[in-house]
C-alpha cells in the first residue's frame, strides 16, 4: 500500500499533467526511435510503455523505428561488409537484402510483440505497404565531407511522396501504426531510406503536433564532445549555424536535415531526447522543463516562459 505521501506525489503529477492531456488529446504524435533501442528488451518494453501511455491518453502517434545496429550485426554475421558515408548507410543489393530482414522482419515484429505485452492495438507497416511512400532512386551525389567525391549510395530512395491517408485511415481507426522505413520505387525495387527522413515526411503529411526523435544522444549538444554543452532550444538558423561550425557530424548530420524538412513542412515543434534517460519522452512531453532539445522556425515564436524553461515545451 501506497503512504499518503506517494499517493499525494501521484495525485500531484495527474493534476500537472491534465493541461497537457487536454491541449495533445486527438493530436498527432510521430516518434521516431533508433534500432539500438529494440536491441534491448529491457529498453524496448520501457520506450513502447510510454508510447502506449500517449496512445490511451488520446494522442494519436505514428511510432518510426530504424534498425542500423540489427542490420550491421546481420551483414557483419553474414559476411557483409557495412559501409556509410556522411553518417548514410551505402546499400548495395546484398545489403538491401539485410536491410529487409532486420527491419521489416526483426525490428518490427520485436515492436508489434512488445505491444501485444501491453495490449495496444498495434499495426506494423513500411513505406511499401498500400503505397505509403513513393520514392526514387538516389542518383549519385557529392559527399560532404568537402573532397569533392561522388558518392553512389546504391538502393537508398529520395521521397517523392506521402500518402497520409493511408495512416489517417490507421488513426482514424484507433491503431498505433508502426512504421519501417523500407519504400520501393514505381517499379517495385525496394529502396532503404533514413528513418529520420521517413519520420520527417510523414510528420509533415500528417500535420502533426510534434515530432519526437529519440536517440542516443542527451539532445542537440554545442560541442560534440561534452554532453554539458547541450542546447536546450533552438531555430532553424541556430541549427544551421551548427552545422557550419561542424558540431552536426555524423549521425547527427541526417537527424538535422529531417528537423529542418519537418518544420519547413510544417510541422511547429522537433524535439530531439535521449532514451537513455528515464521516461524522457513522458518528461518531454507531460513537463514544460522537457528533457532534451527544441527545435523551432525562429525563436521568437517561443513564450517568455517557454524560453525561460530548461528545454522548452
Amino acid at each position: 500500500m501506497r503512504s499518503r505521501g506517494e499517493r499525494s506525489i501521484v495525485v500531484t503529477a495527474l493534476k500537472a499533467a491534465v493541461p497537457y492531456i487536454r491541449m495533445f488529446k486527438r493530436k498527432v504524435f510521430v516518434i521516431k526511435v533508433g534500432g539500438e533501442v529494440f536491441a534491448d528488451p529491457e529498453m524496448t518494453h520501457r520506450i513502447v510503455e510510454q508510447i502506449g501511455i500517449l496512445h490511451e491518453v488520446g494522442i494519436r502517434v505514428v511510432l518510426v523505428h530504424g534498425g542500423g545496429p540489427q542490420s550491421t550485426e546481420l551483414a557483419g554475421a553474414l559476411g557483409i561488409p557495412s559501409r556509410f558515408v556522411d553518417g548514410r548507410r551505402v546499400t548495395d543489393a546484398a545489403t538491401l537484402e539485410v536491410s529487409t530482414m532486420a527491419l521489416n522482419g526483426l525490428v518490427n515484429t520485436r515492436i508489434l510483440a512488445a505491444c501485444r505485452d501491453l495490449s495496444l492495438p498495434a499495426v506494423g507497416m513500411s513505406g511499401v505497404d498500400a503505397g505509403l511512400i513513393q520514392a526514387n532512386r538516389r542518383p549519385p551525389v557529392t559527399s560532404g565531407s568537402g573532397d569533392g567525391e561522388s558518392v553512389d549510395y546504391g538502393y537508398v530512395g529520395d521521397i517523392l511522396k506521402v500518402d497520409s491517408a493511408v495512416l489517417s485511415g490507421q488513426l482514424d481507426a484507433g491503431f498505433l501504426p508502426v512504421i519501417s522505413p523500407l519504400s520501393a520505387d514505381a517499379s517495385g525495387v525496394l529502396l532503404n531510406i533514413n528513418a529520420d527522413t521517413v519520420a520527417a515526411a510523414l510528420a509533415a503529411s500528417l500535420s502533426a503536433e510534434k515530432l519526437i526523435i529519440a536517440t542516443g544522444a542527451a539532445g542537440i549538444l554545442e560541442d560534440r564532445a561534452d554532453p554539458a554543452s547541450l542546447v536546450s532550444y533552438m531555430d532553424l538558423a541556430g541549427l544551421a549555424r551548427l552545422r557550419a561550425d561542424g558540431a552536426l557530424a555524423d549521425g547527427m548530420a541526417p537527424k538535422a536535415a529531417a528537423i529542418e524538412m519537418a518544420i519547413e513542412g510544417g510541422v511547429h515543434r522537433v524535439h530531439v531526447i535521449s532514451h537513455h534517460l528515464a521516461d524522457s519522452l513522458l518528461l518531454e512531453v507531460f513537463t514544460n522543463e522537457g528533457t532534451g532539445t527544441l527545435v523551432v522556425r525562429d525563436i521568437e515564436s517561443l513564450s517568455a516562459a517557454e524560453q525561460a524553461t530548461e528545454g522548452g515545451q
